[in-house]
């Protein structure tokens, strides 16, 4: 007896066999067949189509954002953006800082420093009116149920849409990036040219990725019917696809000046990056990078099969990635899904703010950043670059300029000055300096970075662990927060020479760059591995023994059992990249214009019913039919998955007229 299935769909079960069943006429039936096809390692047609002139990626980050740009006919060449206006001492303003400022009318005010600048500027009273808003991007990791709907809450308090703030900063960017391609060119650039790459943490889910898109089409960046000229890019990949054409001269090797012990001494790792620095600064002022189009001088020490880890360090996230290098051409092979989680350097900033409620009490402090929210801007600003110049072998204390403003505001609130505040309070380590400063020693500023380097830390250790991940050859540190002595010392001090740190140069630009080469060519990934398990629910004829007596449901006589999982792909399973899973649907009515089929997903490997614990629905695939009908009895849905890429994608086909069928999922909307 052929295997008989039937699709859970809303409000009514949908039979599906192989074959057209006798009940064919009853309402509510859907056949379903189940294939995978391994398409062989051909380079997947999705992405090509019209070619574009330019590709421009945005780095949109959680503490700093920019754009680079290459030109398909110079793929050597990266430009990255031109100077901010504004800008802070001894910090490289190659990127601007996230931050966004609307007008009391929710109008689109400034972007970047020019934001900050600004709002800093505005008197108090009328401040409060504005909206500023900064480190808004982890809103989309942190929120179980993101929506088109979700909020973000600007300095003042007050509430605004995300989708619109996401669409005004890549607004912001497309017309920057516009605005320089055109003065290049001397003529208006036609936006129709360009190829967006807008980068995002490879551990975000399904909708944080969708949600990033959806921006795109409300900024005007691609049209919605057209979106293959935006490419989402996952970050730590784009580092990975940068470092591969590194030469040595463009990286920092930490891990060569070992003595005895296999530790490198730490004014090694300090030199190194010192020496970097200006090396960087010398060229800081050509914008232009040219990246190798052979494969790097460091790929000649790499063979086929050789293994690498990728270890983005941002803002926001840490995110882990492993490849594996398949010569000749060095493509990309994904050996373990990503890892990581919320470890980025803002959590030095919020251990910060946990100090100052200890000494001046949590009540202040959240009065005072609504109050003042200018000037509580202007004091995480001084910690900023105090916070990048703590290093492992620092003996003398670091001064953090608290603003008139909190000093004045405090005596007000408490009636006693700031100094009487911290003699009282018993934080180690933490002065007041005759200047009106806080002075921190530097026990006290690692102190700060100790919980988000322990998670980072820890990480890697469970990563090191998994057998896909042995004999590690390189482990490259990228993202912003990779300039962190700190940082470096503790990873160095885990892996004690199991494989050579190595740190590229523009440590806070790599992704950016390398989103631009993956642009250039997305097909450089060729495999990579499903981050959870993702499947239907269907209906299976019942097995007396095998299946649960409370799933099973009767129908004309027929015994089936309900909620079965069908998988689609399994978690941390290998997918080619254009790979695709085919399953057949029938519209359960002859005048169906519309077929919904629910997607569920888990984190576990094998799931057996969509009812059990860690399985959740996450998205929805509607399959457009109008126009399909035909005079044949059994309308044939072919709908085509694609797992491979960096966001899923779903054709379908109407078997009988072969015309294409709109096929779309939405995680978002749930």
């Amino acid at each position: 007896a052929k295997l008989l299935q039937l699709l859970q769909v809303d409000g009514f079960h949908a039979m599906a066999t192989p074959s057209p069943a006798k009940s064919m006429g009853d309402p509510g039936i859907t056949p379903l067949s189940p294939s995978h096809i391994q398409q062989n390692d051909t380079d997947s047609n999705a992405h090509t189509g019209p070619s574009f002139i330019v590709v421009v990626a945005i780095d949109f980050g959680t503490t700093s954002s920019g754009y680079a740009y290459a030109f398909t006919k110079e793929p050597e060449c990266i430009h990255t953006m031109r100077r901010w206006e504004g800008g802070d001492p001894g910090v490289s303003n190659q990127k601007t800082p996230t931050t966004i400022l609307l007008t009391p009318d929710r109008k689109f005010h400034s972007f970047g420093y020019a934001a900050r600048d600004f709002y800093h500027d505005l008197d108090p009273t009328e401040s409060k009116h504005w909206l500023y808003l900064e480190k808004f991007k982890m809103k989309l990791h942190t929120t179980a149920n993101l929506s088109i709907d979700t909020e973000l809450h600007a300095a003042n308090g007050k509430r605004v849409k995300a989708i619109d703030i996401f669409a005004y900063a890549l607004a912001f960017f497309k017309e920057q990036a516009l605005k320089e391609l055109s003065d290049q060119a001397g003529a208006e650039f036609d936006n129709a040219d360009i190829r967006w790459v807008i980068t995002v943490p490879a551990i975000w889910k399904m909708p944080a990725k969708q949600f990033m898109r959806e921006a795109a089409y409300k900024a005007g960046l691609v049209p919605r019917d057209n979106p293959e000229q935006l490419i989402i890019a996952l970050e730590p990949e784009a580092a990975s696809i940068y470092c591969r054409k590194l030469r040595l001269h463009q990286m920092i090797d930490i891990g060569t000046k070992t003595n005895q012990n296999g530790f490198s001494p730490t004014e090694n790792v300090g030199a190194g990056m010192t020496q970097a620095k200006e090396h960087v600064r010398s060229k800081r002022q050509s914008r232009t990078f040219l990246v190798e189009n052979v494969i790097g001088e460091l790929w000649s020490e790499l063979e086929e099969g050789d293994r690498y880890v990728v270890v983005d360090c941002g803002g926001g996230t840490v995110d882990l990635t492993v490849h594996q290098i398949r010569l000749p051409e060095g493509h990309l092979k994904e050996l373990y899904k990503a890892s990581g989680g919320p470890y980025g350097s803002i959590g030095i900033d919020y251990e910060f703010e946990k100090l100052l409620c200890k000494i001046f009490g949590p009540d202040f402090i959240d009065q005072f950043k609504i109050k003042r929210p200018a000037a509580w801007v202007d004091l995480m600003i001084a910690f900023e670059s105090r916070k990048r110049a703590a290093a492992p072998d620092r003996t003398n204390p670091l001064n953090i300029n608290l603003p008139f403003s909190f000093i004045d505001y405090y005596k007000k609130f408490r009636g006693h000055s700031v100094e009487h505040a911290l003699r009282k309070s018993n934080v180690d380590f933490v002065k007041w300096s005759s200047q009106g400063m806080l002075r921190m020693n530097p026990d006290a500023m690692n102190a700060l970075f100790k919980p988000t380097i322990d998670h980072i830390i820890q990480h890697l250790t469970d990563l090191f662990e998994k057998p896909e991940v042995s004999d590690i050859k390189f482990l490259f540190l990228v993202g912003g927060f990779a300039e962190s002595p700190l940082l470096q010392q503790a990873v160095q001090n885990m892996l004690q020479g199991r494989s050579r740190i190595i740190i590229p140069h523009d440590v806070g630009l790599t992704i950016l760059k390398g989103a631009v080469l993956f642009g250039l060519d997305p097909s450089v990934i060729k495999v990579r591995r499903s981050p959870l398990t993702y499947g239907v629910g269907v209906l299976n004829r019942y097995v007396e023994g095998k299946h649960p007596p409370d799933k099973m449901l009767v129908k004309d006589g027929t015994r089936w059992c309900t909620d079965v999982f069908d998988t689609f792909i399994t978690c941390d399973q290998s997918v080619a990249l254009g790979e695709t899973v085919k399953r057949s649907y029938t519209p359960a009515k002859p005048s169906q214009q519309v077929i919904v089929i629910h997607i569920y997903c888990s984190e576990k490997e094998r799931v057996g019913f969509i009812s059990e614990p860690g399985v959740r629905k996450c998205g929805t695939l509607r399959l457009d039919v109008t126009g399909t009908e035909s005079t044949v009895v059994r309308r044939e849905i072919q709908t085509l998955m694609q797992f491979g890429d960096t966001e899923i994608r779903a054709m379908a086909v109407d078997v009988a007229t072969s015309r294409t069928v709109k096929a779309s999922i939405d995680f978002l909307s749930q």
